[in-house]
């Protein structure tokens, strides 16, 4: 029996399953509908698909540089004990491999491209791994530098990835500039910085920071009982200051150096440049940290038992 196009999307929405899946289903079928849904139930896909909806806020955040290339990805399941297992790892290490040589634009197209060293998509070995680990498994997100010296770091065996991407110039010992690389990439772990330097603050963002800084000053200076204006001159004053510290908070330059705190990450990769004979100057950076921003389910225990014996 002959099928078409519209009986494959059909089946897609009945059960779940990825395109390619069911048009399999449906060969192998010969067309009939019934005996597809059959056949994707026995071969543990539309099981598969039922785990895909439950919440991954767990696995792992990796970072590595492949073939001159950084990457990092997260890839999220649904408790941390897979984290550890060696086909998990294996297949993000897969991601992260493909992400280089794909060169995806985003996640939708990584999904739909080649999945190294097999004939078929990083969608259907992620289903694979779901099947075969037992747990919803997602790619969440992933970053790629291909130009520029990238170090990879991660942190507490997944909990944080880091690339920092590096331009440098003039400078023979590259083991000197690996490990400025790593130190400023577990700063970046333990200090969450939003961005590179004051100058990439997001305008709206720094406008509502000022705004709230402001209003605070002012409220201050009531109880000094200064008239309007000098209240509000000397709360602009104040706010200079404080702007300076959410710069020193959340962008990476302005940030103390982890390792000395008499000095900026600016003013370390400065003093190490110089000593190195040339330039050094942080391109970018990206921090994965695994489930953040995710929603956690919450488990009521003692109700889920409750509801078992009722």
């Amino acid at each position: 029996m002959a099928f078409t196009a519209k009986d494959v999307k059909e089946l897609r929405e009945v059960t779940g399953v990825g395109m390619m899946d069911c048009k399999r289903a449906l060969t192998e079928t010969d067309g009939d509908m019934e005996k597809a849904i059959a056949y994707l139930r026995e071969q543990g896909l539309a099981t598969a698909q039922k785990k895909a909806g439950r919440i991954a806020a767990e696995g792992v955040a990796y970072a590595a540089v492949i073939d001159g290339i950084g990457v990092v990805v997260e890839v999220n399941a649904e408790t941390d004990f897979v984290a550890k297992n060696d086909k998990f790892t294996e297949f993000v290490e897969g991601v992260a491999e493909a992400v280089v040589k794909n060169d995806p634009a985003d996640i939708d197209a990584l999904m739909a491209s080649k999945y190294p060293g097999s004939d078929i998509t990083a969608a259907q070995q992620q289903q694979e791994m779901i099947l075969v680990i037992g747990e919803n498994i997602s790619v969440r997100r992933f970053k790629r530098y291909s130009e520029g010296l990238s170090i990879p770091y991660i942190h507490s065996g997944g909990k944080i990835g880091v690339i920092i991407n590096l331009d440098v110039s003039g400078v023979s010992d590259m083991d000197a500039v690996t490990e400025l690389g790593k130190d400023l990439a577990m700063q970046i772990a333990a200090m969450r910085p939003l961005y590179l330097d004051s100058e990439s603050v997001d305008a709206d963002e720094l406008e509502k920071e000022k705004e709230i800084q402001l209003n605070k000053a002012i409220e201050e200076n009531k109880a000094k009982n200064l008239p309007d204006d000098k209240a509000r001159q000397i709360a602009e004053k104040m706010v200079k200051g404080r702007i300076n510290k959410f710069y020193e908070d959340i962008c990476l330059l302005n940030q103390a150096f982890v390792k000395e705190s008499k000095i900026t990450v600016d003013g370390h990769i400065k003093q190490v440049a110089k000593a190195l004979g040339g330039d050094i100057k942080v391109n970018s950076f990206t921090r994965f940290e695994k489930g953040e921003g995710i929603e956690k389910k919450q488990d009521d225990f003692a109700t889920e038992v409750a509801s078992m014996v009722k």
